[in-house]
């Protein structure tokens, strides 16, 4: 099963959205400190409502911690970004992937992007608009992988 991994996510109503995401349909969530708000924060806790004991919650203190456990692992690091190589919809998933995201205010760092397997854009059609909101797009990547895998059902 794919796995999400925010790296250092700033704002908490949108990582406790994306954990809702991640409680409804049985999806690790990987958090790369440093994050910009505190695990016990109460916004965080208030968009995730009473899905926390369902989120399977893992936290990294930094990039390197998360880097050690994703090689132990194995699997491909998909980098969602506003550059990225090919549309999120023209990828192939394949089950054992990592979706990454970066913060609300920066993306994912450039190193980070360099060492990704792939990466790949949401498409959008007003060229004004910077990106997404990060819970849309964790919740469109997420979904979309989903839906290859056949895990809709």
């Amino acid at each position: 099963m794919v796995k999400l991994v925010l790296v250092h996510p700033q704002i908490p109503p949108n990582t406790g959205n994306i954990a809702r995401t991640c409680a409804a349909t049985a999806t690790e969530l990987h958090l790369v400190g440093p994050l910009g708000f505190e695990i016990s924060d109460r916004y965080l806790k208030r968009a995730g409502l009473d899905y926390w004991p369902f989120v399977k919650l893992h936290f990294h203190q930094s990039w390197a911690e998360f880097f050690d456990r994703h090689q132990q692992l194995g699997g491909r690091l998909i980098g969602f970004t506003t550059s990225g190589r090919c549309s999120y919809l023209k990828l192939l998933y394949q089950p054992d992937d990592w979706l990454l995201f970066g913060s609300e205010t920066t993306g994912l760092p450039p190193d980070i992007l360099a060492i990704c397997t792939e990466t790949v854009y949401i498409p959008m059609s007003e060229r004004g608009v910077r990106s997404l909101n990060l819970s849309v797009s964790v919740a469109a990547g997420l979904f979309e992988a989903r839906r290859q895998l056949g895990y809709l059902d």
